[in-house]
């Protein structure tokens, strides 16, 4: 199993450089003078559900509207690998992005707080996680295709046993492309270097990232997804790791989105947990 993900990431890699090539640049529809609907606006009345990071690990290849700011919150319960089993709950999961000029948008990934209990005999530990900041470019659309890089830092902040130990950074390209009407495909790949809590640790690590997500609107308003993601290495002693997750995301109004997902381990230690779910909401500004 683990080979054929492997597998079909590298393949997927290979061909990102055609998908942004395709869709790198703003284009105009060929059967007439109308131009082609921007698919990332926010005059969309289910903006949202193009806009949105959450609730899947990979992140949106549109950047927020100019002048428009994107909220996105949750929690999740997870059951925690190890020996003893266990617990953990993690929330707000605050992400803040606002559009600026040129396509571009800035973001701040706020703290999580997470709640564990885990082992034998249990043990309770919290605190807060890393706090990352980000930058995405949107680099154009056409009538199928749509295309973005990003940059992350993980800055040196939460405490010992969620947080970072040192600065991390993580460089992504993100592709997008309509199979029909109803049907979606997302592909993120990246590398990142981060460093483990200090409980941990705190060793440094570098890892090749890959995301690929499926999503289907049968309605206008409502939303599947389904996602396979996975890391060379989820941390300084460990190796590969691999999840699936899915959900479903409703259009409430056009400036709130209500979200429910599901998650669980397919190799590998990507998260620390064995299956998860979570709720949330994003809100258009």
């Amino acid at each position: 199993m683990k080979r054929i993900f492997l597998f079909l990431a590298i393949t997927l890699c290979l061909s990102l450089p055609v998908f942004l090539a395709i869709g790198g640049g703003k284009a105009y529809a060929k059967d007439g003078n109308a131009e082609i609907f921007d698919p990332c606006s926010a005059s969309n009345p289910t903006a949202l559900l193009s806009l949105l990071d959450r609730p899947t690990f990979s992140d949106s290849a549109c950047s927020a509207p100019l002048g428009h700011a994107v909220l996105e919150l949750g929690f999740q319960h997870a059951n925690v690998r190890g020996e003893g089993g266990g617990t953990a709950d993690n929330y707000p999961e605050a992400e803040l992005r606002y559009g600026l000029p040129g396509a571009n948008e800035f973001k701040v990934l706020a703290s999580n707080y997470t709640s564990q209990r885990a082992g034998l005999p249990e043990e309770a530990s919290f605190g807060l996680s890393a706090t990352s900041v980000g930058f995405k470019h949107e680099l154009g659309y056409n009538a199928k295709w749509l295309g973005a890089v990003e940059a992350i830092l993980t800055l040196p902040s939460g405490n010992d046993a969620f947080g970072s130990r040192g600065l991390g950074a993580t460089f992504s390209g993100i592709a997008a492309y309509s199979l029909t009407d109803q049907i979606g495909l997302s592909l993120q790949l990246g590398v990142g270097s981060l460093t483990d809590p200090v409980s941990a640790g705190g060793g440094r690590f570098t890892s090749f990232n890959q995301f690929l997500t499926v999503t289907w609107d049968p309605v206008e308003r409502l939303q599947f997804y389904g996602e396979v993601c996975g890391q060379t290495k989820t941390s300084h002693d460990e190796g590969a790791g691999y999840n699936f997750d899915g959900g479903i995301q409703y259009i409430v109004a056009h400036w709130l989105e209500v979200d429910a997902e599901e998650g669980v381990r397919l190799s590998g230690n990507l998260g620390g947990f064995t299956h998860y779910y979570g709720a949330g909401m994003g809100f258009l500004f």
